[in-house]
This record gives structure tokens, C-alpha cells and sequence, in this order.
């Protein structure tokens, strides 16, 4: 789930752009709004000028009339099978990117190159019980294109079949320990493998083609069958990206990670989902238009009607 090579504020746009905001009420507009309602969100229309229809309007335009979403976490815990989503190739470490301006706090875990075993040990550390503003109301796994990994080419990545569901499991089960209960977990299945072109990329690498899609394949339905265990959301990549005798390596950079058409498929099918579980959120934090201009305190601090 990665953008290539886009700049902060470009990153944040294309997230604000996938929020969907909506009208809350009414309101008519006055000096100045220009230069409050939409800045630092202009909609990324990503490669080939594509604009998606609910990307707010670009710098200079009309601001949208319309307050920001809810103050939400989003907390995403993956190895990228993408290229530097946050800017950089194949970017690694935990990031946060957060807009409280903008009303959206956002935070990605990336590992690049780990697998569940490892995301399994670590995950108390990255999400933790705490207050509600610690709380992700959606938290995604997206694992599998790693642990997938032939045994005898790329034994350190590679998980068997039965781990990889057990640490799935595990990993829903710990959030549902720390409050976070199955109905806020979206599960991604890895995407399908293009062996022609990853076994480009691996001798380049000097070995030999460590992944096969058939292989990848069993994992995602092991994917498959936790969620349907486990009662979370799923997102099967693996299927979709092929349904139909789709072009799927088009969606690959190099045979194995995400290209940006491959990110903008991977957010145009997984936002549907988070919509669902943040949709209905009451506003953290009043409408700008609605702070208290003497006295911004009584709004920002009280309850927000003032």
C-alpha cells in the first residue's frame, strides 16, 4: 500500500482524498475561505492525470464547504509489497503522519521485509492499550508475500503455512486483548507473484527466483480462511488483482512489489472497508467555522458548542 516517490504534503493529500469528506451543515461562505477550508489538500491525481471524484478541488480553487473528517487512527501493520508509499524506496522504521488541522491523524507501521513471526513479537510494542485518542478504530495486516518465500531459496523470510495462520490468529487476538476487537481488523491477502518479472529482479540480486505465485496463492487462502475464523474484514488482493484475466503484473513495479497503479488498487478496494468503520464518527474537535473567535479556548477546550 505504498505511493511511489510522493512528498509529504502530496502523501497527505492522497489521504485526505480517500476521507471522503461530507457536508455536516450548511454554511455560507465568507472572506477568507479560501485560504482555510481546503489548504494542504489538494486531491493527487497519481500517474496518467486521474483525478478521483472526491478529491477536494486544487490550490486557488473554490474551498470545499464542508467540515474536516473526524480526528481517527488508522494503524496499518505491514512489510511494504510496495515501493516507498511513504516517499522513499521501500521505506522502512514506523512512521506517523498527522494533520490535526486537517482533523485526521494517521499512522502506518512499516517492516519492510518481515514476515508474521516477527510482526507477531512486536506488535505489543507498537499498539498498546490506552485512551480513546490511542485507540485505531481500523487496524490493517497486510502479510504474506514474505512469509511465502520458497524455504530452500530464502529460508530467513520464509514461514510455513501453519505458523502464518497461527500468527495471523495470534496478531487479531492480541488486539482484541488491548480493546481493539475483531470487527476494527481488516486482514489483506498478499498480492498474486509475477514470476517472469520477480526472477528478473532476483538475479540482478545474484539468486535464484525465490517466490512462486502458486505458492503465494495458498497463503492468501489461509488469509482467507482466518478472517472467516476470526470474524474480521478481509482484503483479498491475491483474487481480485486476477479476476478476469486482468493485466496484474500492470499493478507490480517488479514482479513482487506494488507500482502506483497497483497502490491506487489497493486504496480504491480497501477504503470501502475503512469507511464503514469510521464513517459514523461524531467530530472530535468543532468545525473551524465554528471556533469561537475572542475566546477560541471556550471552543477548542470545552464541549464545542460555544
Amino acid at each position: 500500500m505504498h505511493e511511489a516517490g510522493l512528498p509529504k504534503r502530496q502523501q497527505l493529500s492522497h489521504v485526505l482524498k480517500m476521507t471522503g469528506w461530507r457536508p455536516r451543515k450548511p454554511s455560507p461562505r465568507s472572506p477568507g475561505d479560501e485560504g482555510n477550508a481546503g489548504r494542504g489538500a489538494p486531491g493527487h491525481s497519481g500517474r496518467g492525470g486521474r483525478r478521483s471524484a472526491q478529491a477536494p478541488p486544487a490550490p486557488g480553487g473554490p474551498a470545499p464547504d464542508a467540515p474536516p473528517p473526524t480526528l481517527r487512527r488508522i494503524s496499518g501493520l505491514a512489510p511494504p509489497p510496495a515501493k516507498g508509499y511513504n516517499g522513499a524506496e521501500r521505506g522502512g522504521g514506523v512512521r506517523e503522519l498527522s494533520a490535526l488541522a486537517a482533523g485526521v491523524a494517521l499512522r502506518r507501521l512499516y517492516h519492510p521485509g518481515y514476515n508474521t513471526r516477527w510482526a507477531k513479537i512486536i506488535l505489543p510494542r507498537l499498539i498498546q492499550k490506552g485512551n480513546s485518542l490511542d485507540n485505531p478504530v481500523a487496524v490493517t495486516i497486510f502479510f504474506g508475500a514474505n512469509d511465502s518465500a520458497l524455504k530452500d531459496e530464502n529460508p530467513k523470510q520464509h514461514i510455513p503455512l501453519e505458523e502464518y495462520t497461527a500468527n495471523l490468529k495470534s496478531m487479531v487476538q492480541y488486539l482484541k486483548s488491548v480493546d481493539i476487537p475483531e470487527d476494527r481488523v481488516i486482514l489483506i491477502t498478499p498480492p498474486p507473484l509475477c514470476e517472469a518479472a520477480w526472477e528478473k529482479e532476483c538475479l540482478v540480486q545474484g539468486c535464484k527466483l525465490n517466490r512462486l505465485n502458486l505458492v503465494v496463492g495458498e497463503y492468501a487462502s489461509a488469509c482467507l480462511r482466518v478472517a472467516q475464523d476470526c470474524g474480521t474484514d478481509v482484503l483479498d488482493l491475491w483474487s481480485l488483482m486476477q479476476k478476469d484475466s486482468q493485466d496484474f503484473p500492470s499493478y507490480l513495479s517488479d514482479g513482487l512489489h506494488l507500482s502506483p497503479k497497483g497502490n491506487e488498487f489497493v486504496f480504491s478496494h480497501l477504503w470501502p472497508l475503512i469507511e464503514k468503520k469510521v464513517s459514523s464518527l461524531p467530530l472530535l474537535l468543532p468545525y473551524w467555522r465554528d471556533v469561537a473567535e475572542a475566546k477560541p479556548e471556550l471552543s477548542l477546550l470545552g464541549d464545542g458548542d460555544h
